[in-house]
């Protein structure tokens, strides 16, 4: 996996660059260091480039990185898009904010006035009372309508965010499998939990407070002005400062996020690797070098994290002091202006009271100014992955039979390493063919191809004489269809389970069937509410076996011609792995089936097996053939038996 570090070689130029494989050299990065420090230090351990700023998008969106990320533009679409099918509830949102404003706005103001009043000696006792009882009853009032403003907000957030995460699942879902694991496990696992989340907050949280918080400040700040225009200027200055502060931090926040996300992405991919394969780390001895490389991983990744940090802080700063000089400034300006007769003490009062209202509007906009770029950049790295290019254009032939050929296959993982050497298959309707051989020799590779879930660099996979690739996807998995040795759950019942490849057509009894025909009847009919029963997170727990059942279920009811079964029943024990393939044997009549399996009674059962070794069928025939061969199956045999 490809890392990221942020450059900050000038004060105005930084970018994302891949970091190159990791060669010790000696520099120790200085204890106590600043964060800009530290990872000017990491970049010459690394001996990192800097590039401006638009190469950041230009470089994360390359395929060759892994999955892209959209630019800011993109992202402010996806958004946009959203909020114009939602214009009712905006503007109802913005509306009841107005109002909210409004009622807030008139209490200083009768307060001014009440001062100017009072010092004129005009007002009596009763008449304070009266004032105070207006002003007693708009504080009431602004607290109800602000009340019904921040509902409307929250409603319209989550509203917002539950289109926002329907839209992310319709992504991910249509995303070509051969991209999203060529790409790795980690970089698509931190954009569906960390970058949804930050996302989440966005448009929960920070997009309603911007709203109310430009409201309550253009309101507030309007109201100032037709108090006094003089009293305004103070504002000039504060308005000055956040300007300035916002354009620098925002100038340089996406490229820190950016950064910081995909040191989890590497995080992610360096820590689910190594657990996944922890077995062969401690057969290799590799603990120390994983453990060092995660550690590398998270300086990095700390290192990116206080560079953003460090911007907020300097952002959080300039503003703080800012929120002091308007009010030093109106009390100055207006004891001047007072003196000169053109503002009154009750002016002054009520500018006063304004500027002091516009701290918890003013520190709501800095506070989701921080969480909107977080969004921003989550939401571009969601909406990045819709811009992967589909491995497959369907066109318009359909099959003409079952009959399923492969010609010339050839395949790598890697450009320039082929899997696969010219592999030649041709599975007659209705065989069961056996797919042997080592592990590595290429077997699951061959099963990918034939049941097109990746393209092969050279030949083709044809169906009906019509090449797999071309095929629809919804149309290829009434055709061929792959079970491999992982599976899932999904919450529902065990009805929602075992229908979802054929939801609106499949009845009870045929789910029955397909549950009597791997084996799983006899348990599910034993639950409290049989094929109404809930599975999932919470629910009814199931073995590894018995999840496989429920995928094999399925898999009997998408009802194609062709089934791929790779290691299928790897999880289930030998006894009852027989038991449900000699099961399935009646059901599968008259279907081609290629079983790729390490268990050789699979092979015994076939019609033909297909030894593959180093990416190539070495040999091909019946049980009995190839044993009397005495090649590589019968030792392969022999030593299965044994």
């Amino acid at each position: 996996m490809s890392e990221q570090l942020l450059d900050t070689t000038s004060a105005d130029t930084w970018r994302v660059d891949p970091l190159p494989p990791r060669v010790p050299t000696g520099l120790e990065v200085p204890k106590g260091a600043g964060p800009l420090r530290r990872l000017t230090a990491l970049r010459q351990r690394h001996s990192l480039r800097g590039a401006n700023a638009r190469s950041v998008y230009e470089d994360a969106r390359s395929p060759r990185r892994g999955f892209p990320v959209a630019t800011t533009g993109q992202a402010a679409g996806f958004l946009g898009v959203l909020l114009r099918s939602r214009r009712a509830a905006l503007v109802w949102t913005i509306l009841l904010n107005v109002a909210a404003a409004g009622v807030g706005l008139v209490a200083p103001l009768l307060l001014g006035r009440l001062v100017d009043d009072v010092t004129a000696g005009g007002l009596g006792r009763s008449d304070v009372a009266t004032m105070a009882g207006i002003i007693t009853g708009l504080i009431v009032a602004q607290a109800v309508v602000t009340f019904g403003a921040r509902r409307a907000s929250a409603v319209f957030g989550y509203d917002l965010l539950a289109a926002a995460r329907e839209e992310v699942v319709r992504i991910v879902l249509r995303l070509p499998l051969g991209h999203v694991e060529a790409s790795g496990s980690g970089d698509l696992l931190t954009r569906i939990t960390s970058d949804v989340g930050k996302m989440a907050t966005a448009a929960r949280w920070a997009l309603p407070n911007l709203i109310v918080s430009v409201v309550l400040i253009g309101a507030t700040v309007t109201a100032m002005a037709v108090n006094s225009w003089l009293l305004t200027l103070p504002m000039v200055g504060t308005a000055l400062i956040m300007a300035l502060g916002g354009r620098y931090y925002l100038a340089r926040a996406t490229a820190g996020y950016i950064t910081e996300s995909a040191s989890y992405s590497v995080i992610n991919s360096t820590t689910t690797e190594t657990v996944e394969g922890a077995r062969t780390v401690e057969a290799l001895g590799l603990g120390g070098q994983r453990i060092g490389q995660l550690d590398e991983d998270t300086e990095v990744s700390a290192q990116a994290e206080r560079y953003t940090m460090t911007l907020r802080n300097m952002l959080f700063a300039m503003v703080d002091s800012s929120f002091q000089l308007p009010l030093v400034g109106v009390v100055l300006l207006g004891i001047w202006g007072h003196s000169q007769g053109w503002v009154t003490i009750g002016q002054i009062t009520t500018a006063a009271l304004y500027v002091s209202q516009l701290q918890g509007p003013l520190d709501r906009v800095i506070a989701v100014l921080d969480h909107l770029q977080l969004g921003i950049v989550g939401t571009a790295r969601l909406i990045g992955v819709a811009q992967l290019d589909d491995d497959r254009t369907p066109g318009e032939s359909q099959p003409d039979g079952v009959k399923l050929t492969g010609s010339d296959l050839r395949f790598g993982y890697r450009e320039g390493v082929d899997v696969l050497h010219g592999v030649d298959l041709d599975l007659r309707p209705g065989e069961r063919l056996a797919v042997v051989g080592p592990s590595g020799s290429g077997k699951s590779t061959l099963g990918r191809l034939v049941a097109g879930i990746n393209r092969p660099r050279t030949g083709d996979v044809t169906v009906g004489g019509v090449d797999v690739m071309d095929l629809p996807l919804d149309r290829l998995r009434t055709e061929v269809a792959l079970v491999t040795q992982e599976h899932h759950v999904f919450m529902g019942s065990v009805r929602d389970n075992v229908v979802l490849a054929r939801e609106t057509s499949a009845s009870d009894a045929e789910v029955q069937e397909a549950l009597v025909t791997v084996g799983a009847w006899g348990w599910v009919s034993r639950l409290p509410d049989g094929l109404d029963a809930q599975l999932g997170h919470g629910k009814t727990a199931l073995t590894p076996a018995q999840a496989q059942q429920v995928a094999l279920a399925r898999l009997i009811i998408a009802d194609p011609h062709t089934l791929v079964l790779d290691e299928a029943t790897s999880l289930i024990d030998p006894t009852s792995a027989r038991s449900l393939e000699g099961s399935m044997s009646a059901l599968l009549e008259g279907r081609a089936v290629i079983a790729i399996a390490h268990r050789l009674h699979t092979a015994h059962d076939a019609d033909r097996i297909a030894v593959v070794d180093d990416g190539q069928i070495v040999e091909l025939g019946p049980h009995q053939e190839l044993l009397e061969l005495d090649g590589q199956y019968a030792r392969l045999w022999r030593a299965w038996r044994d």
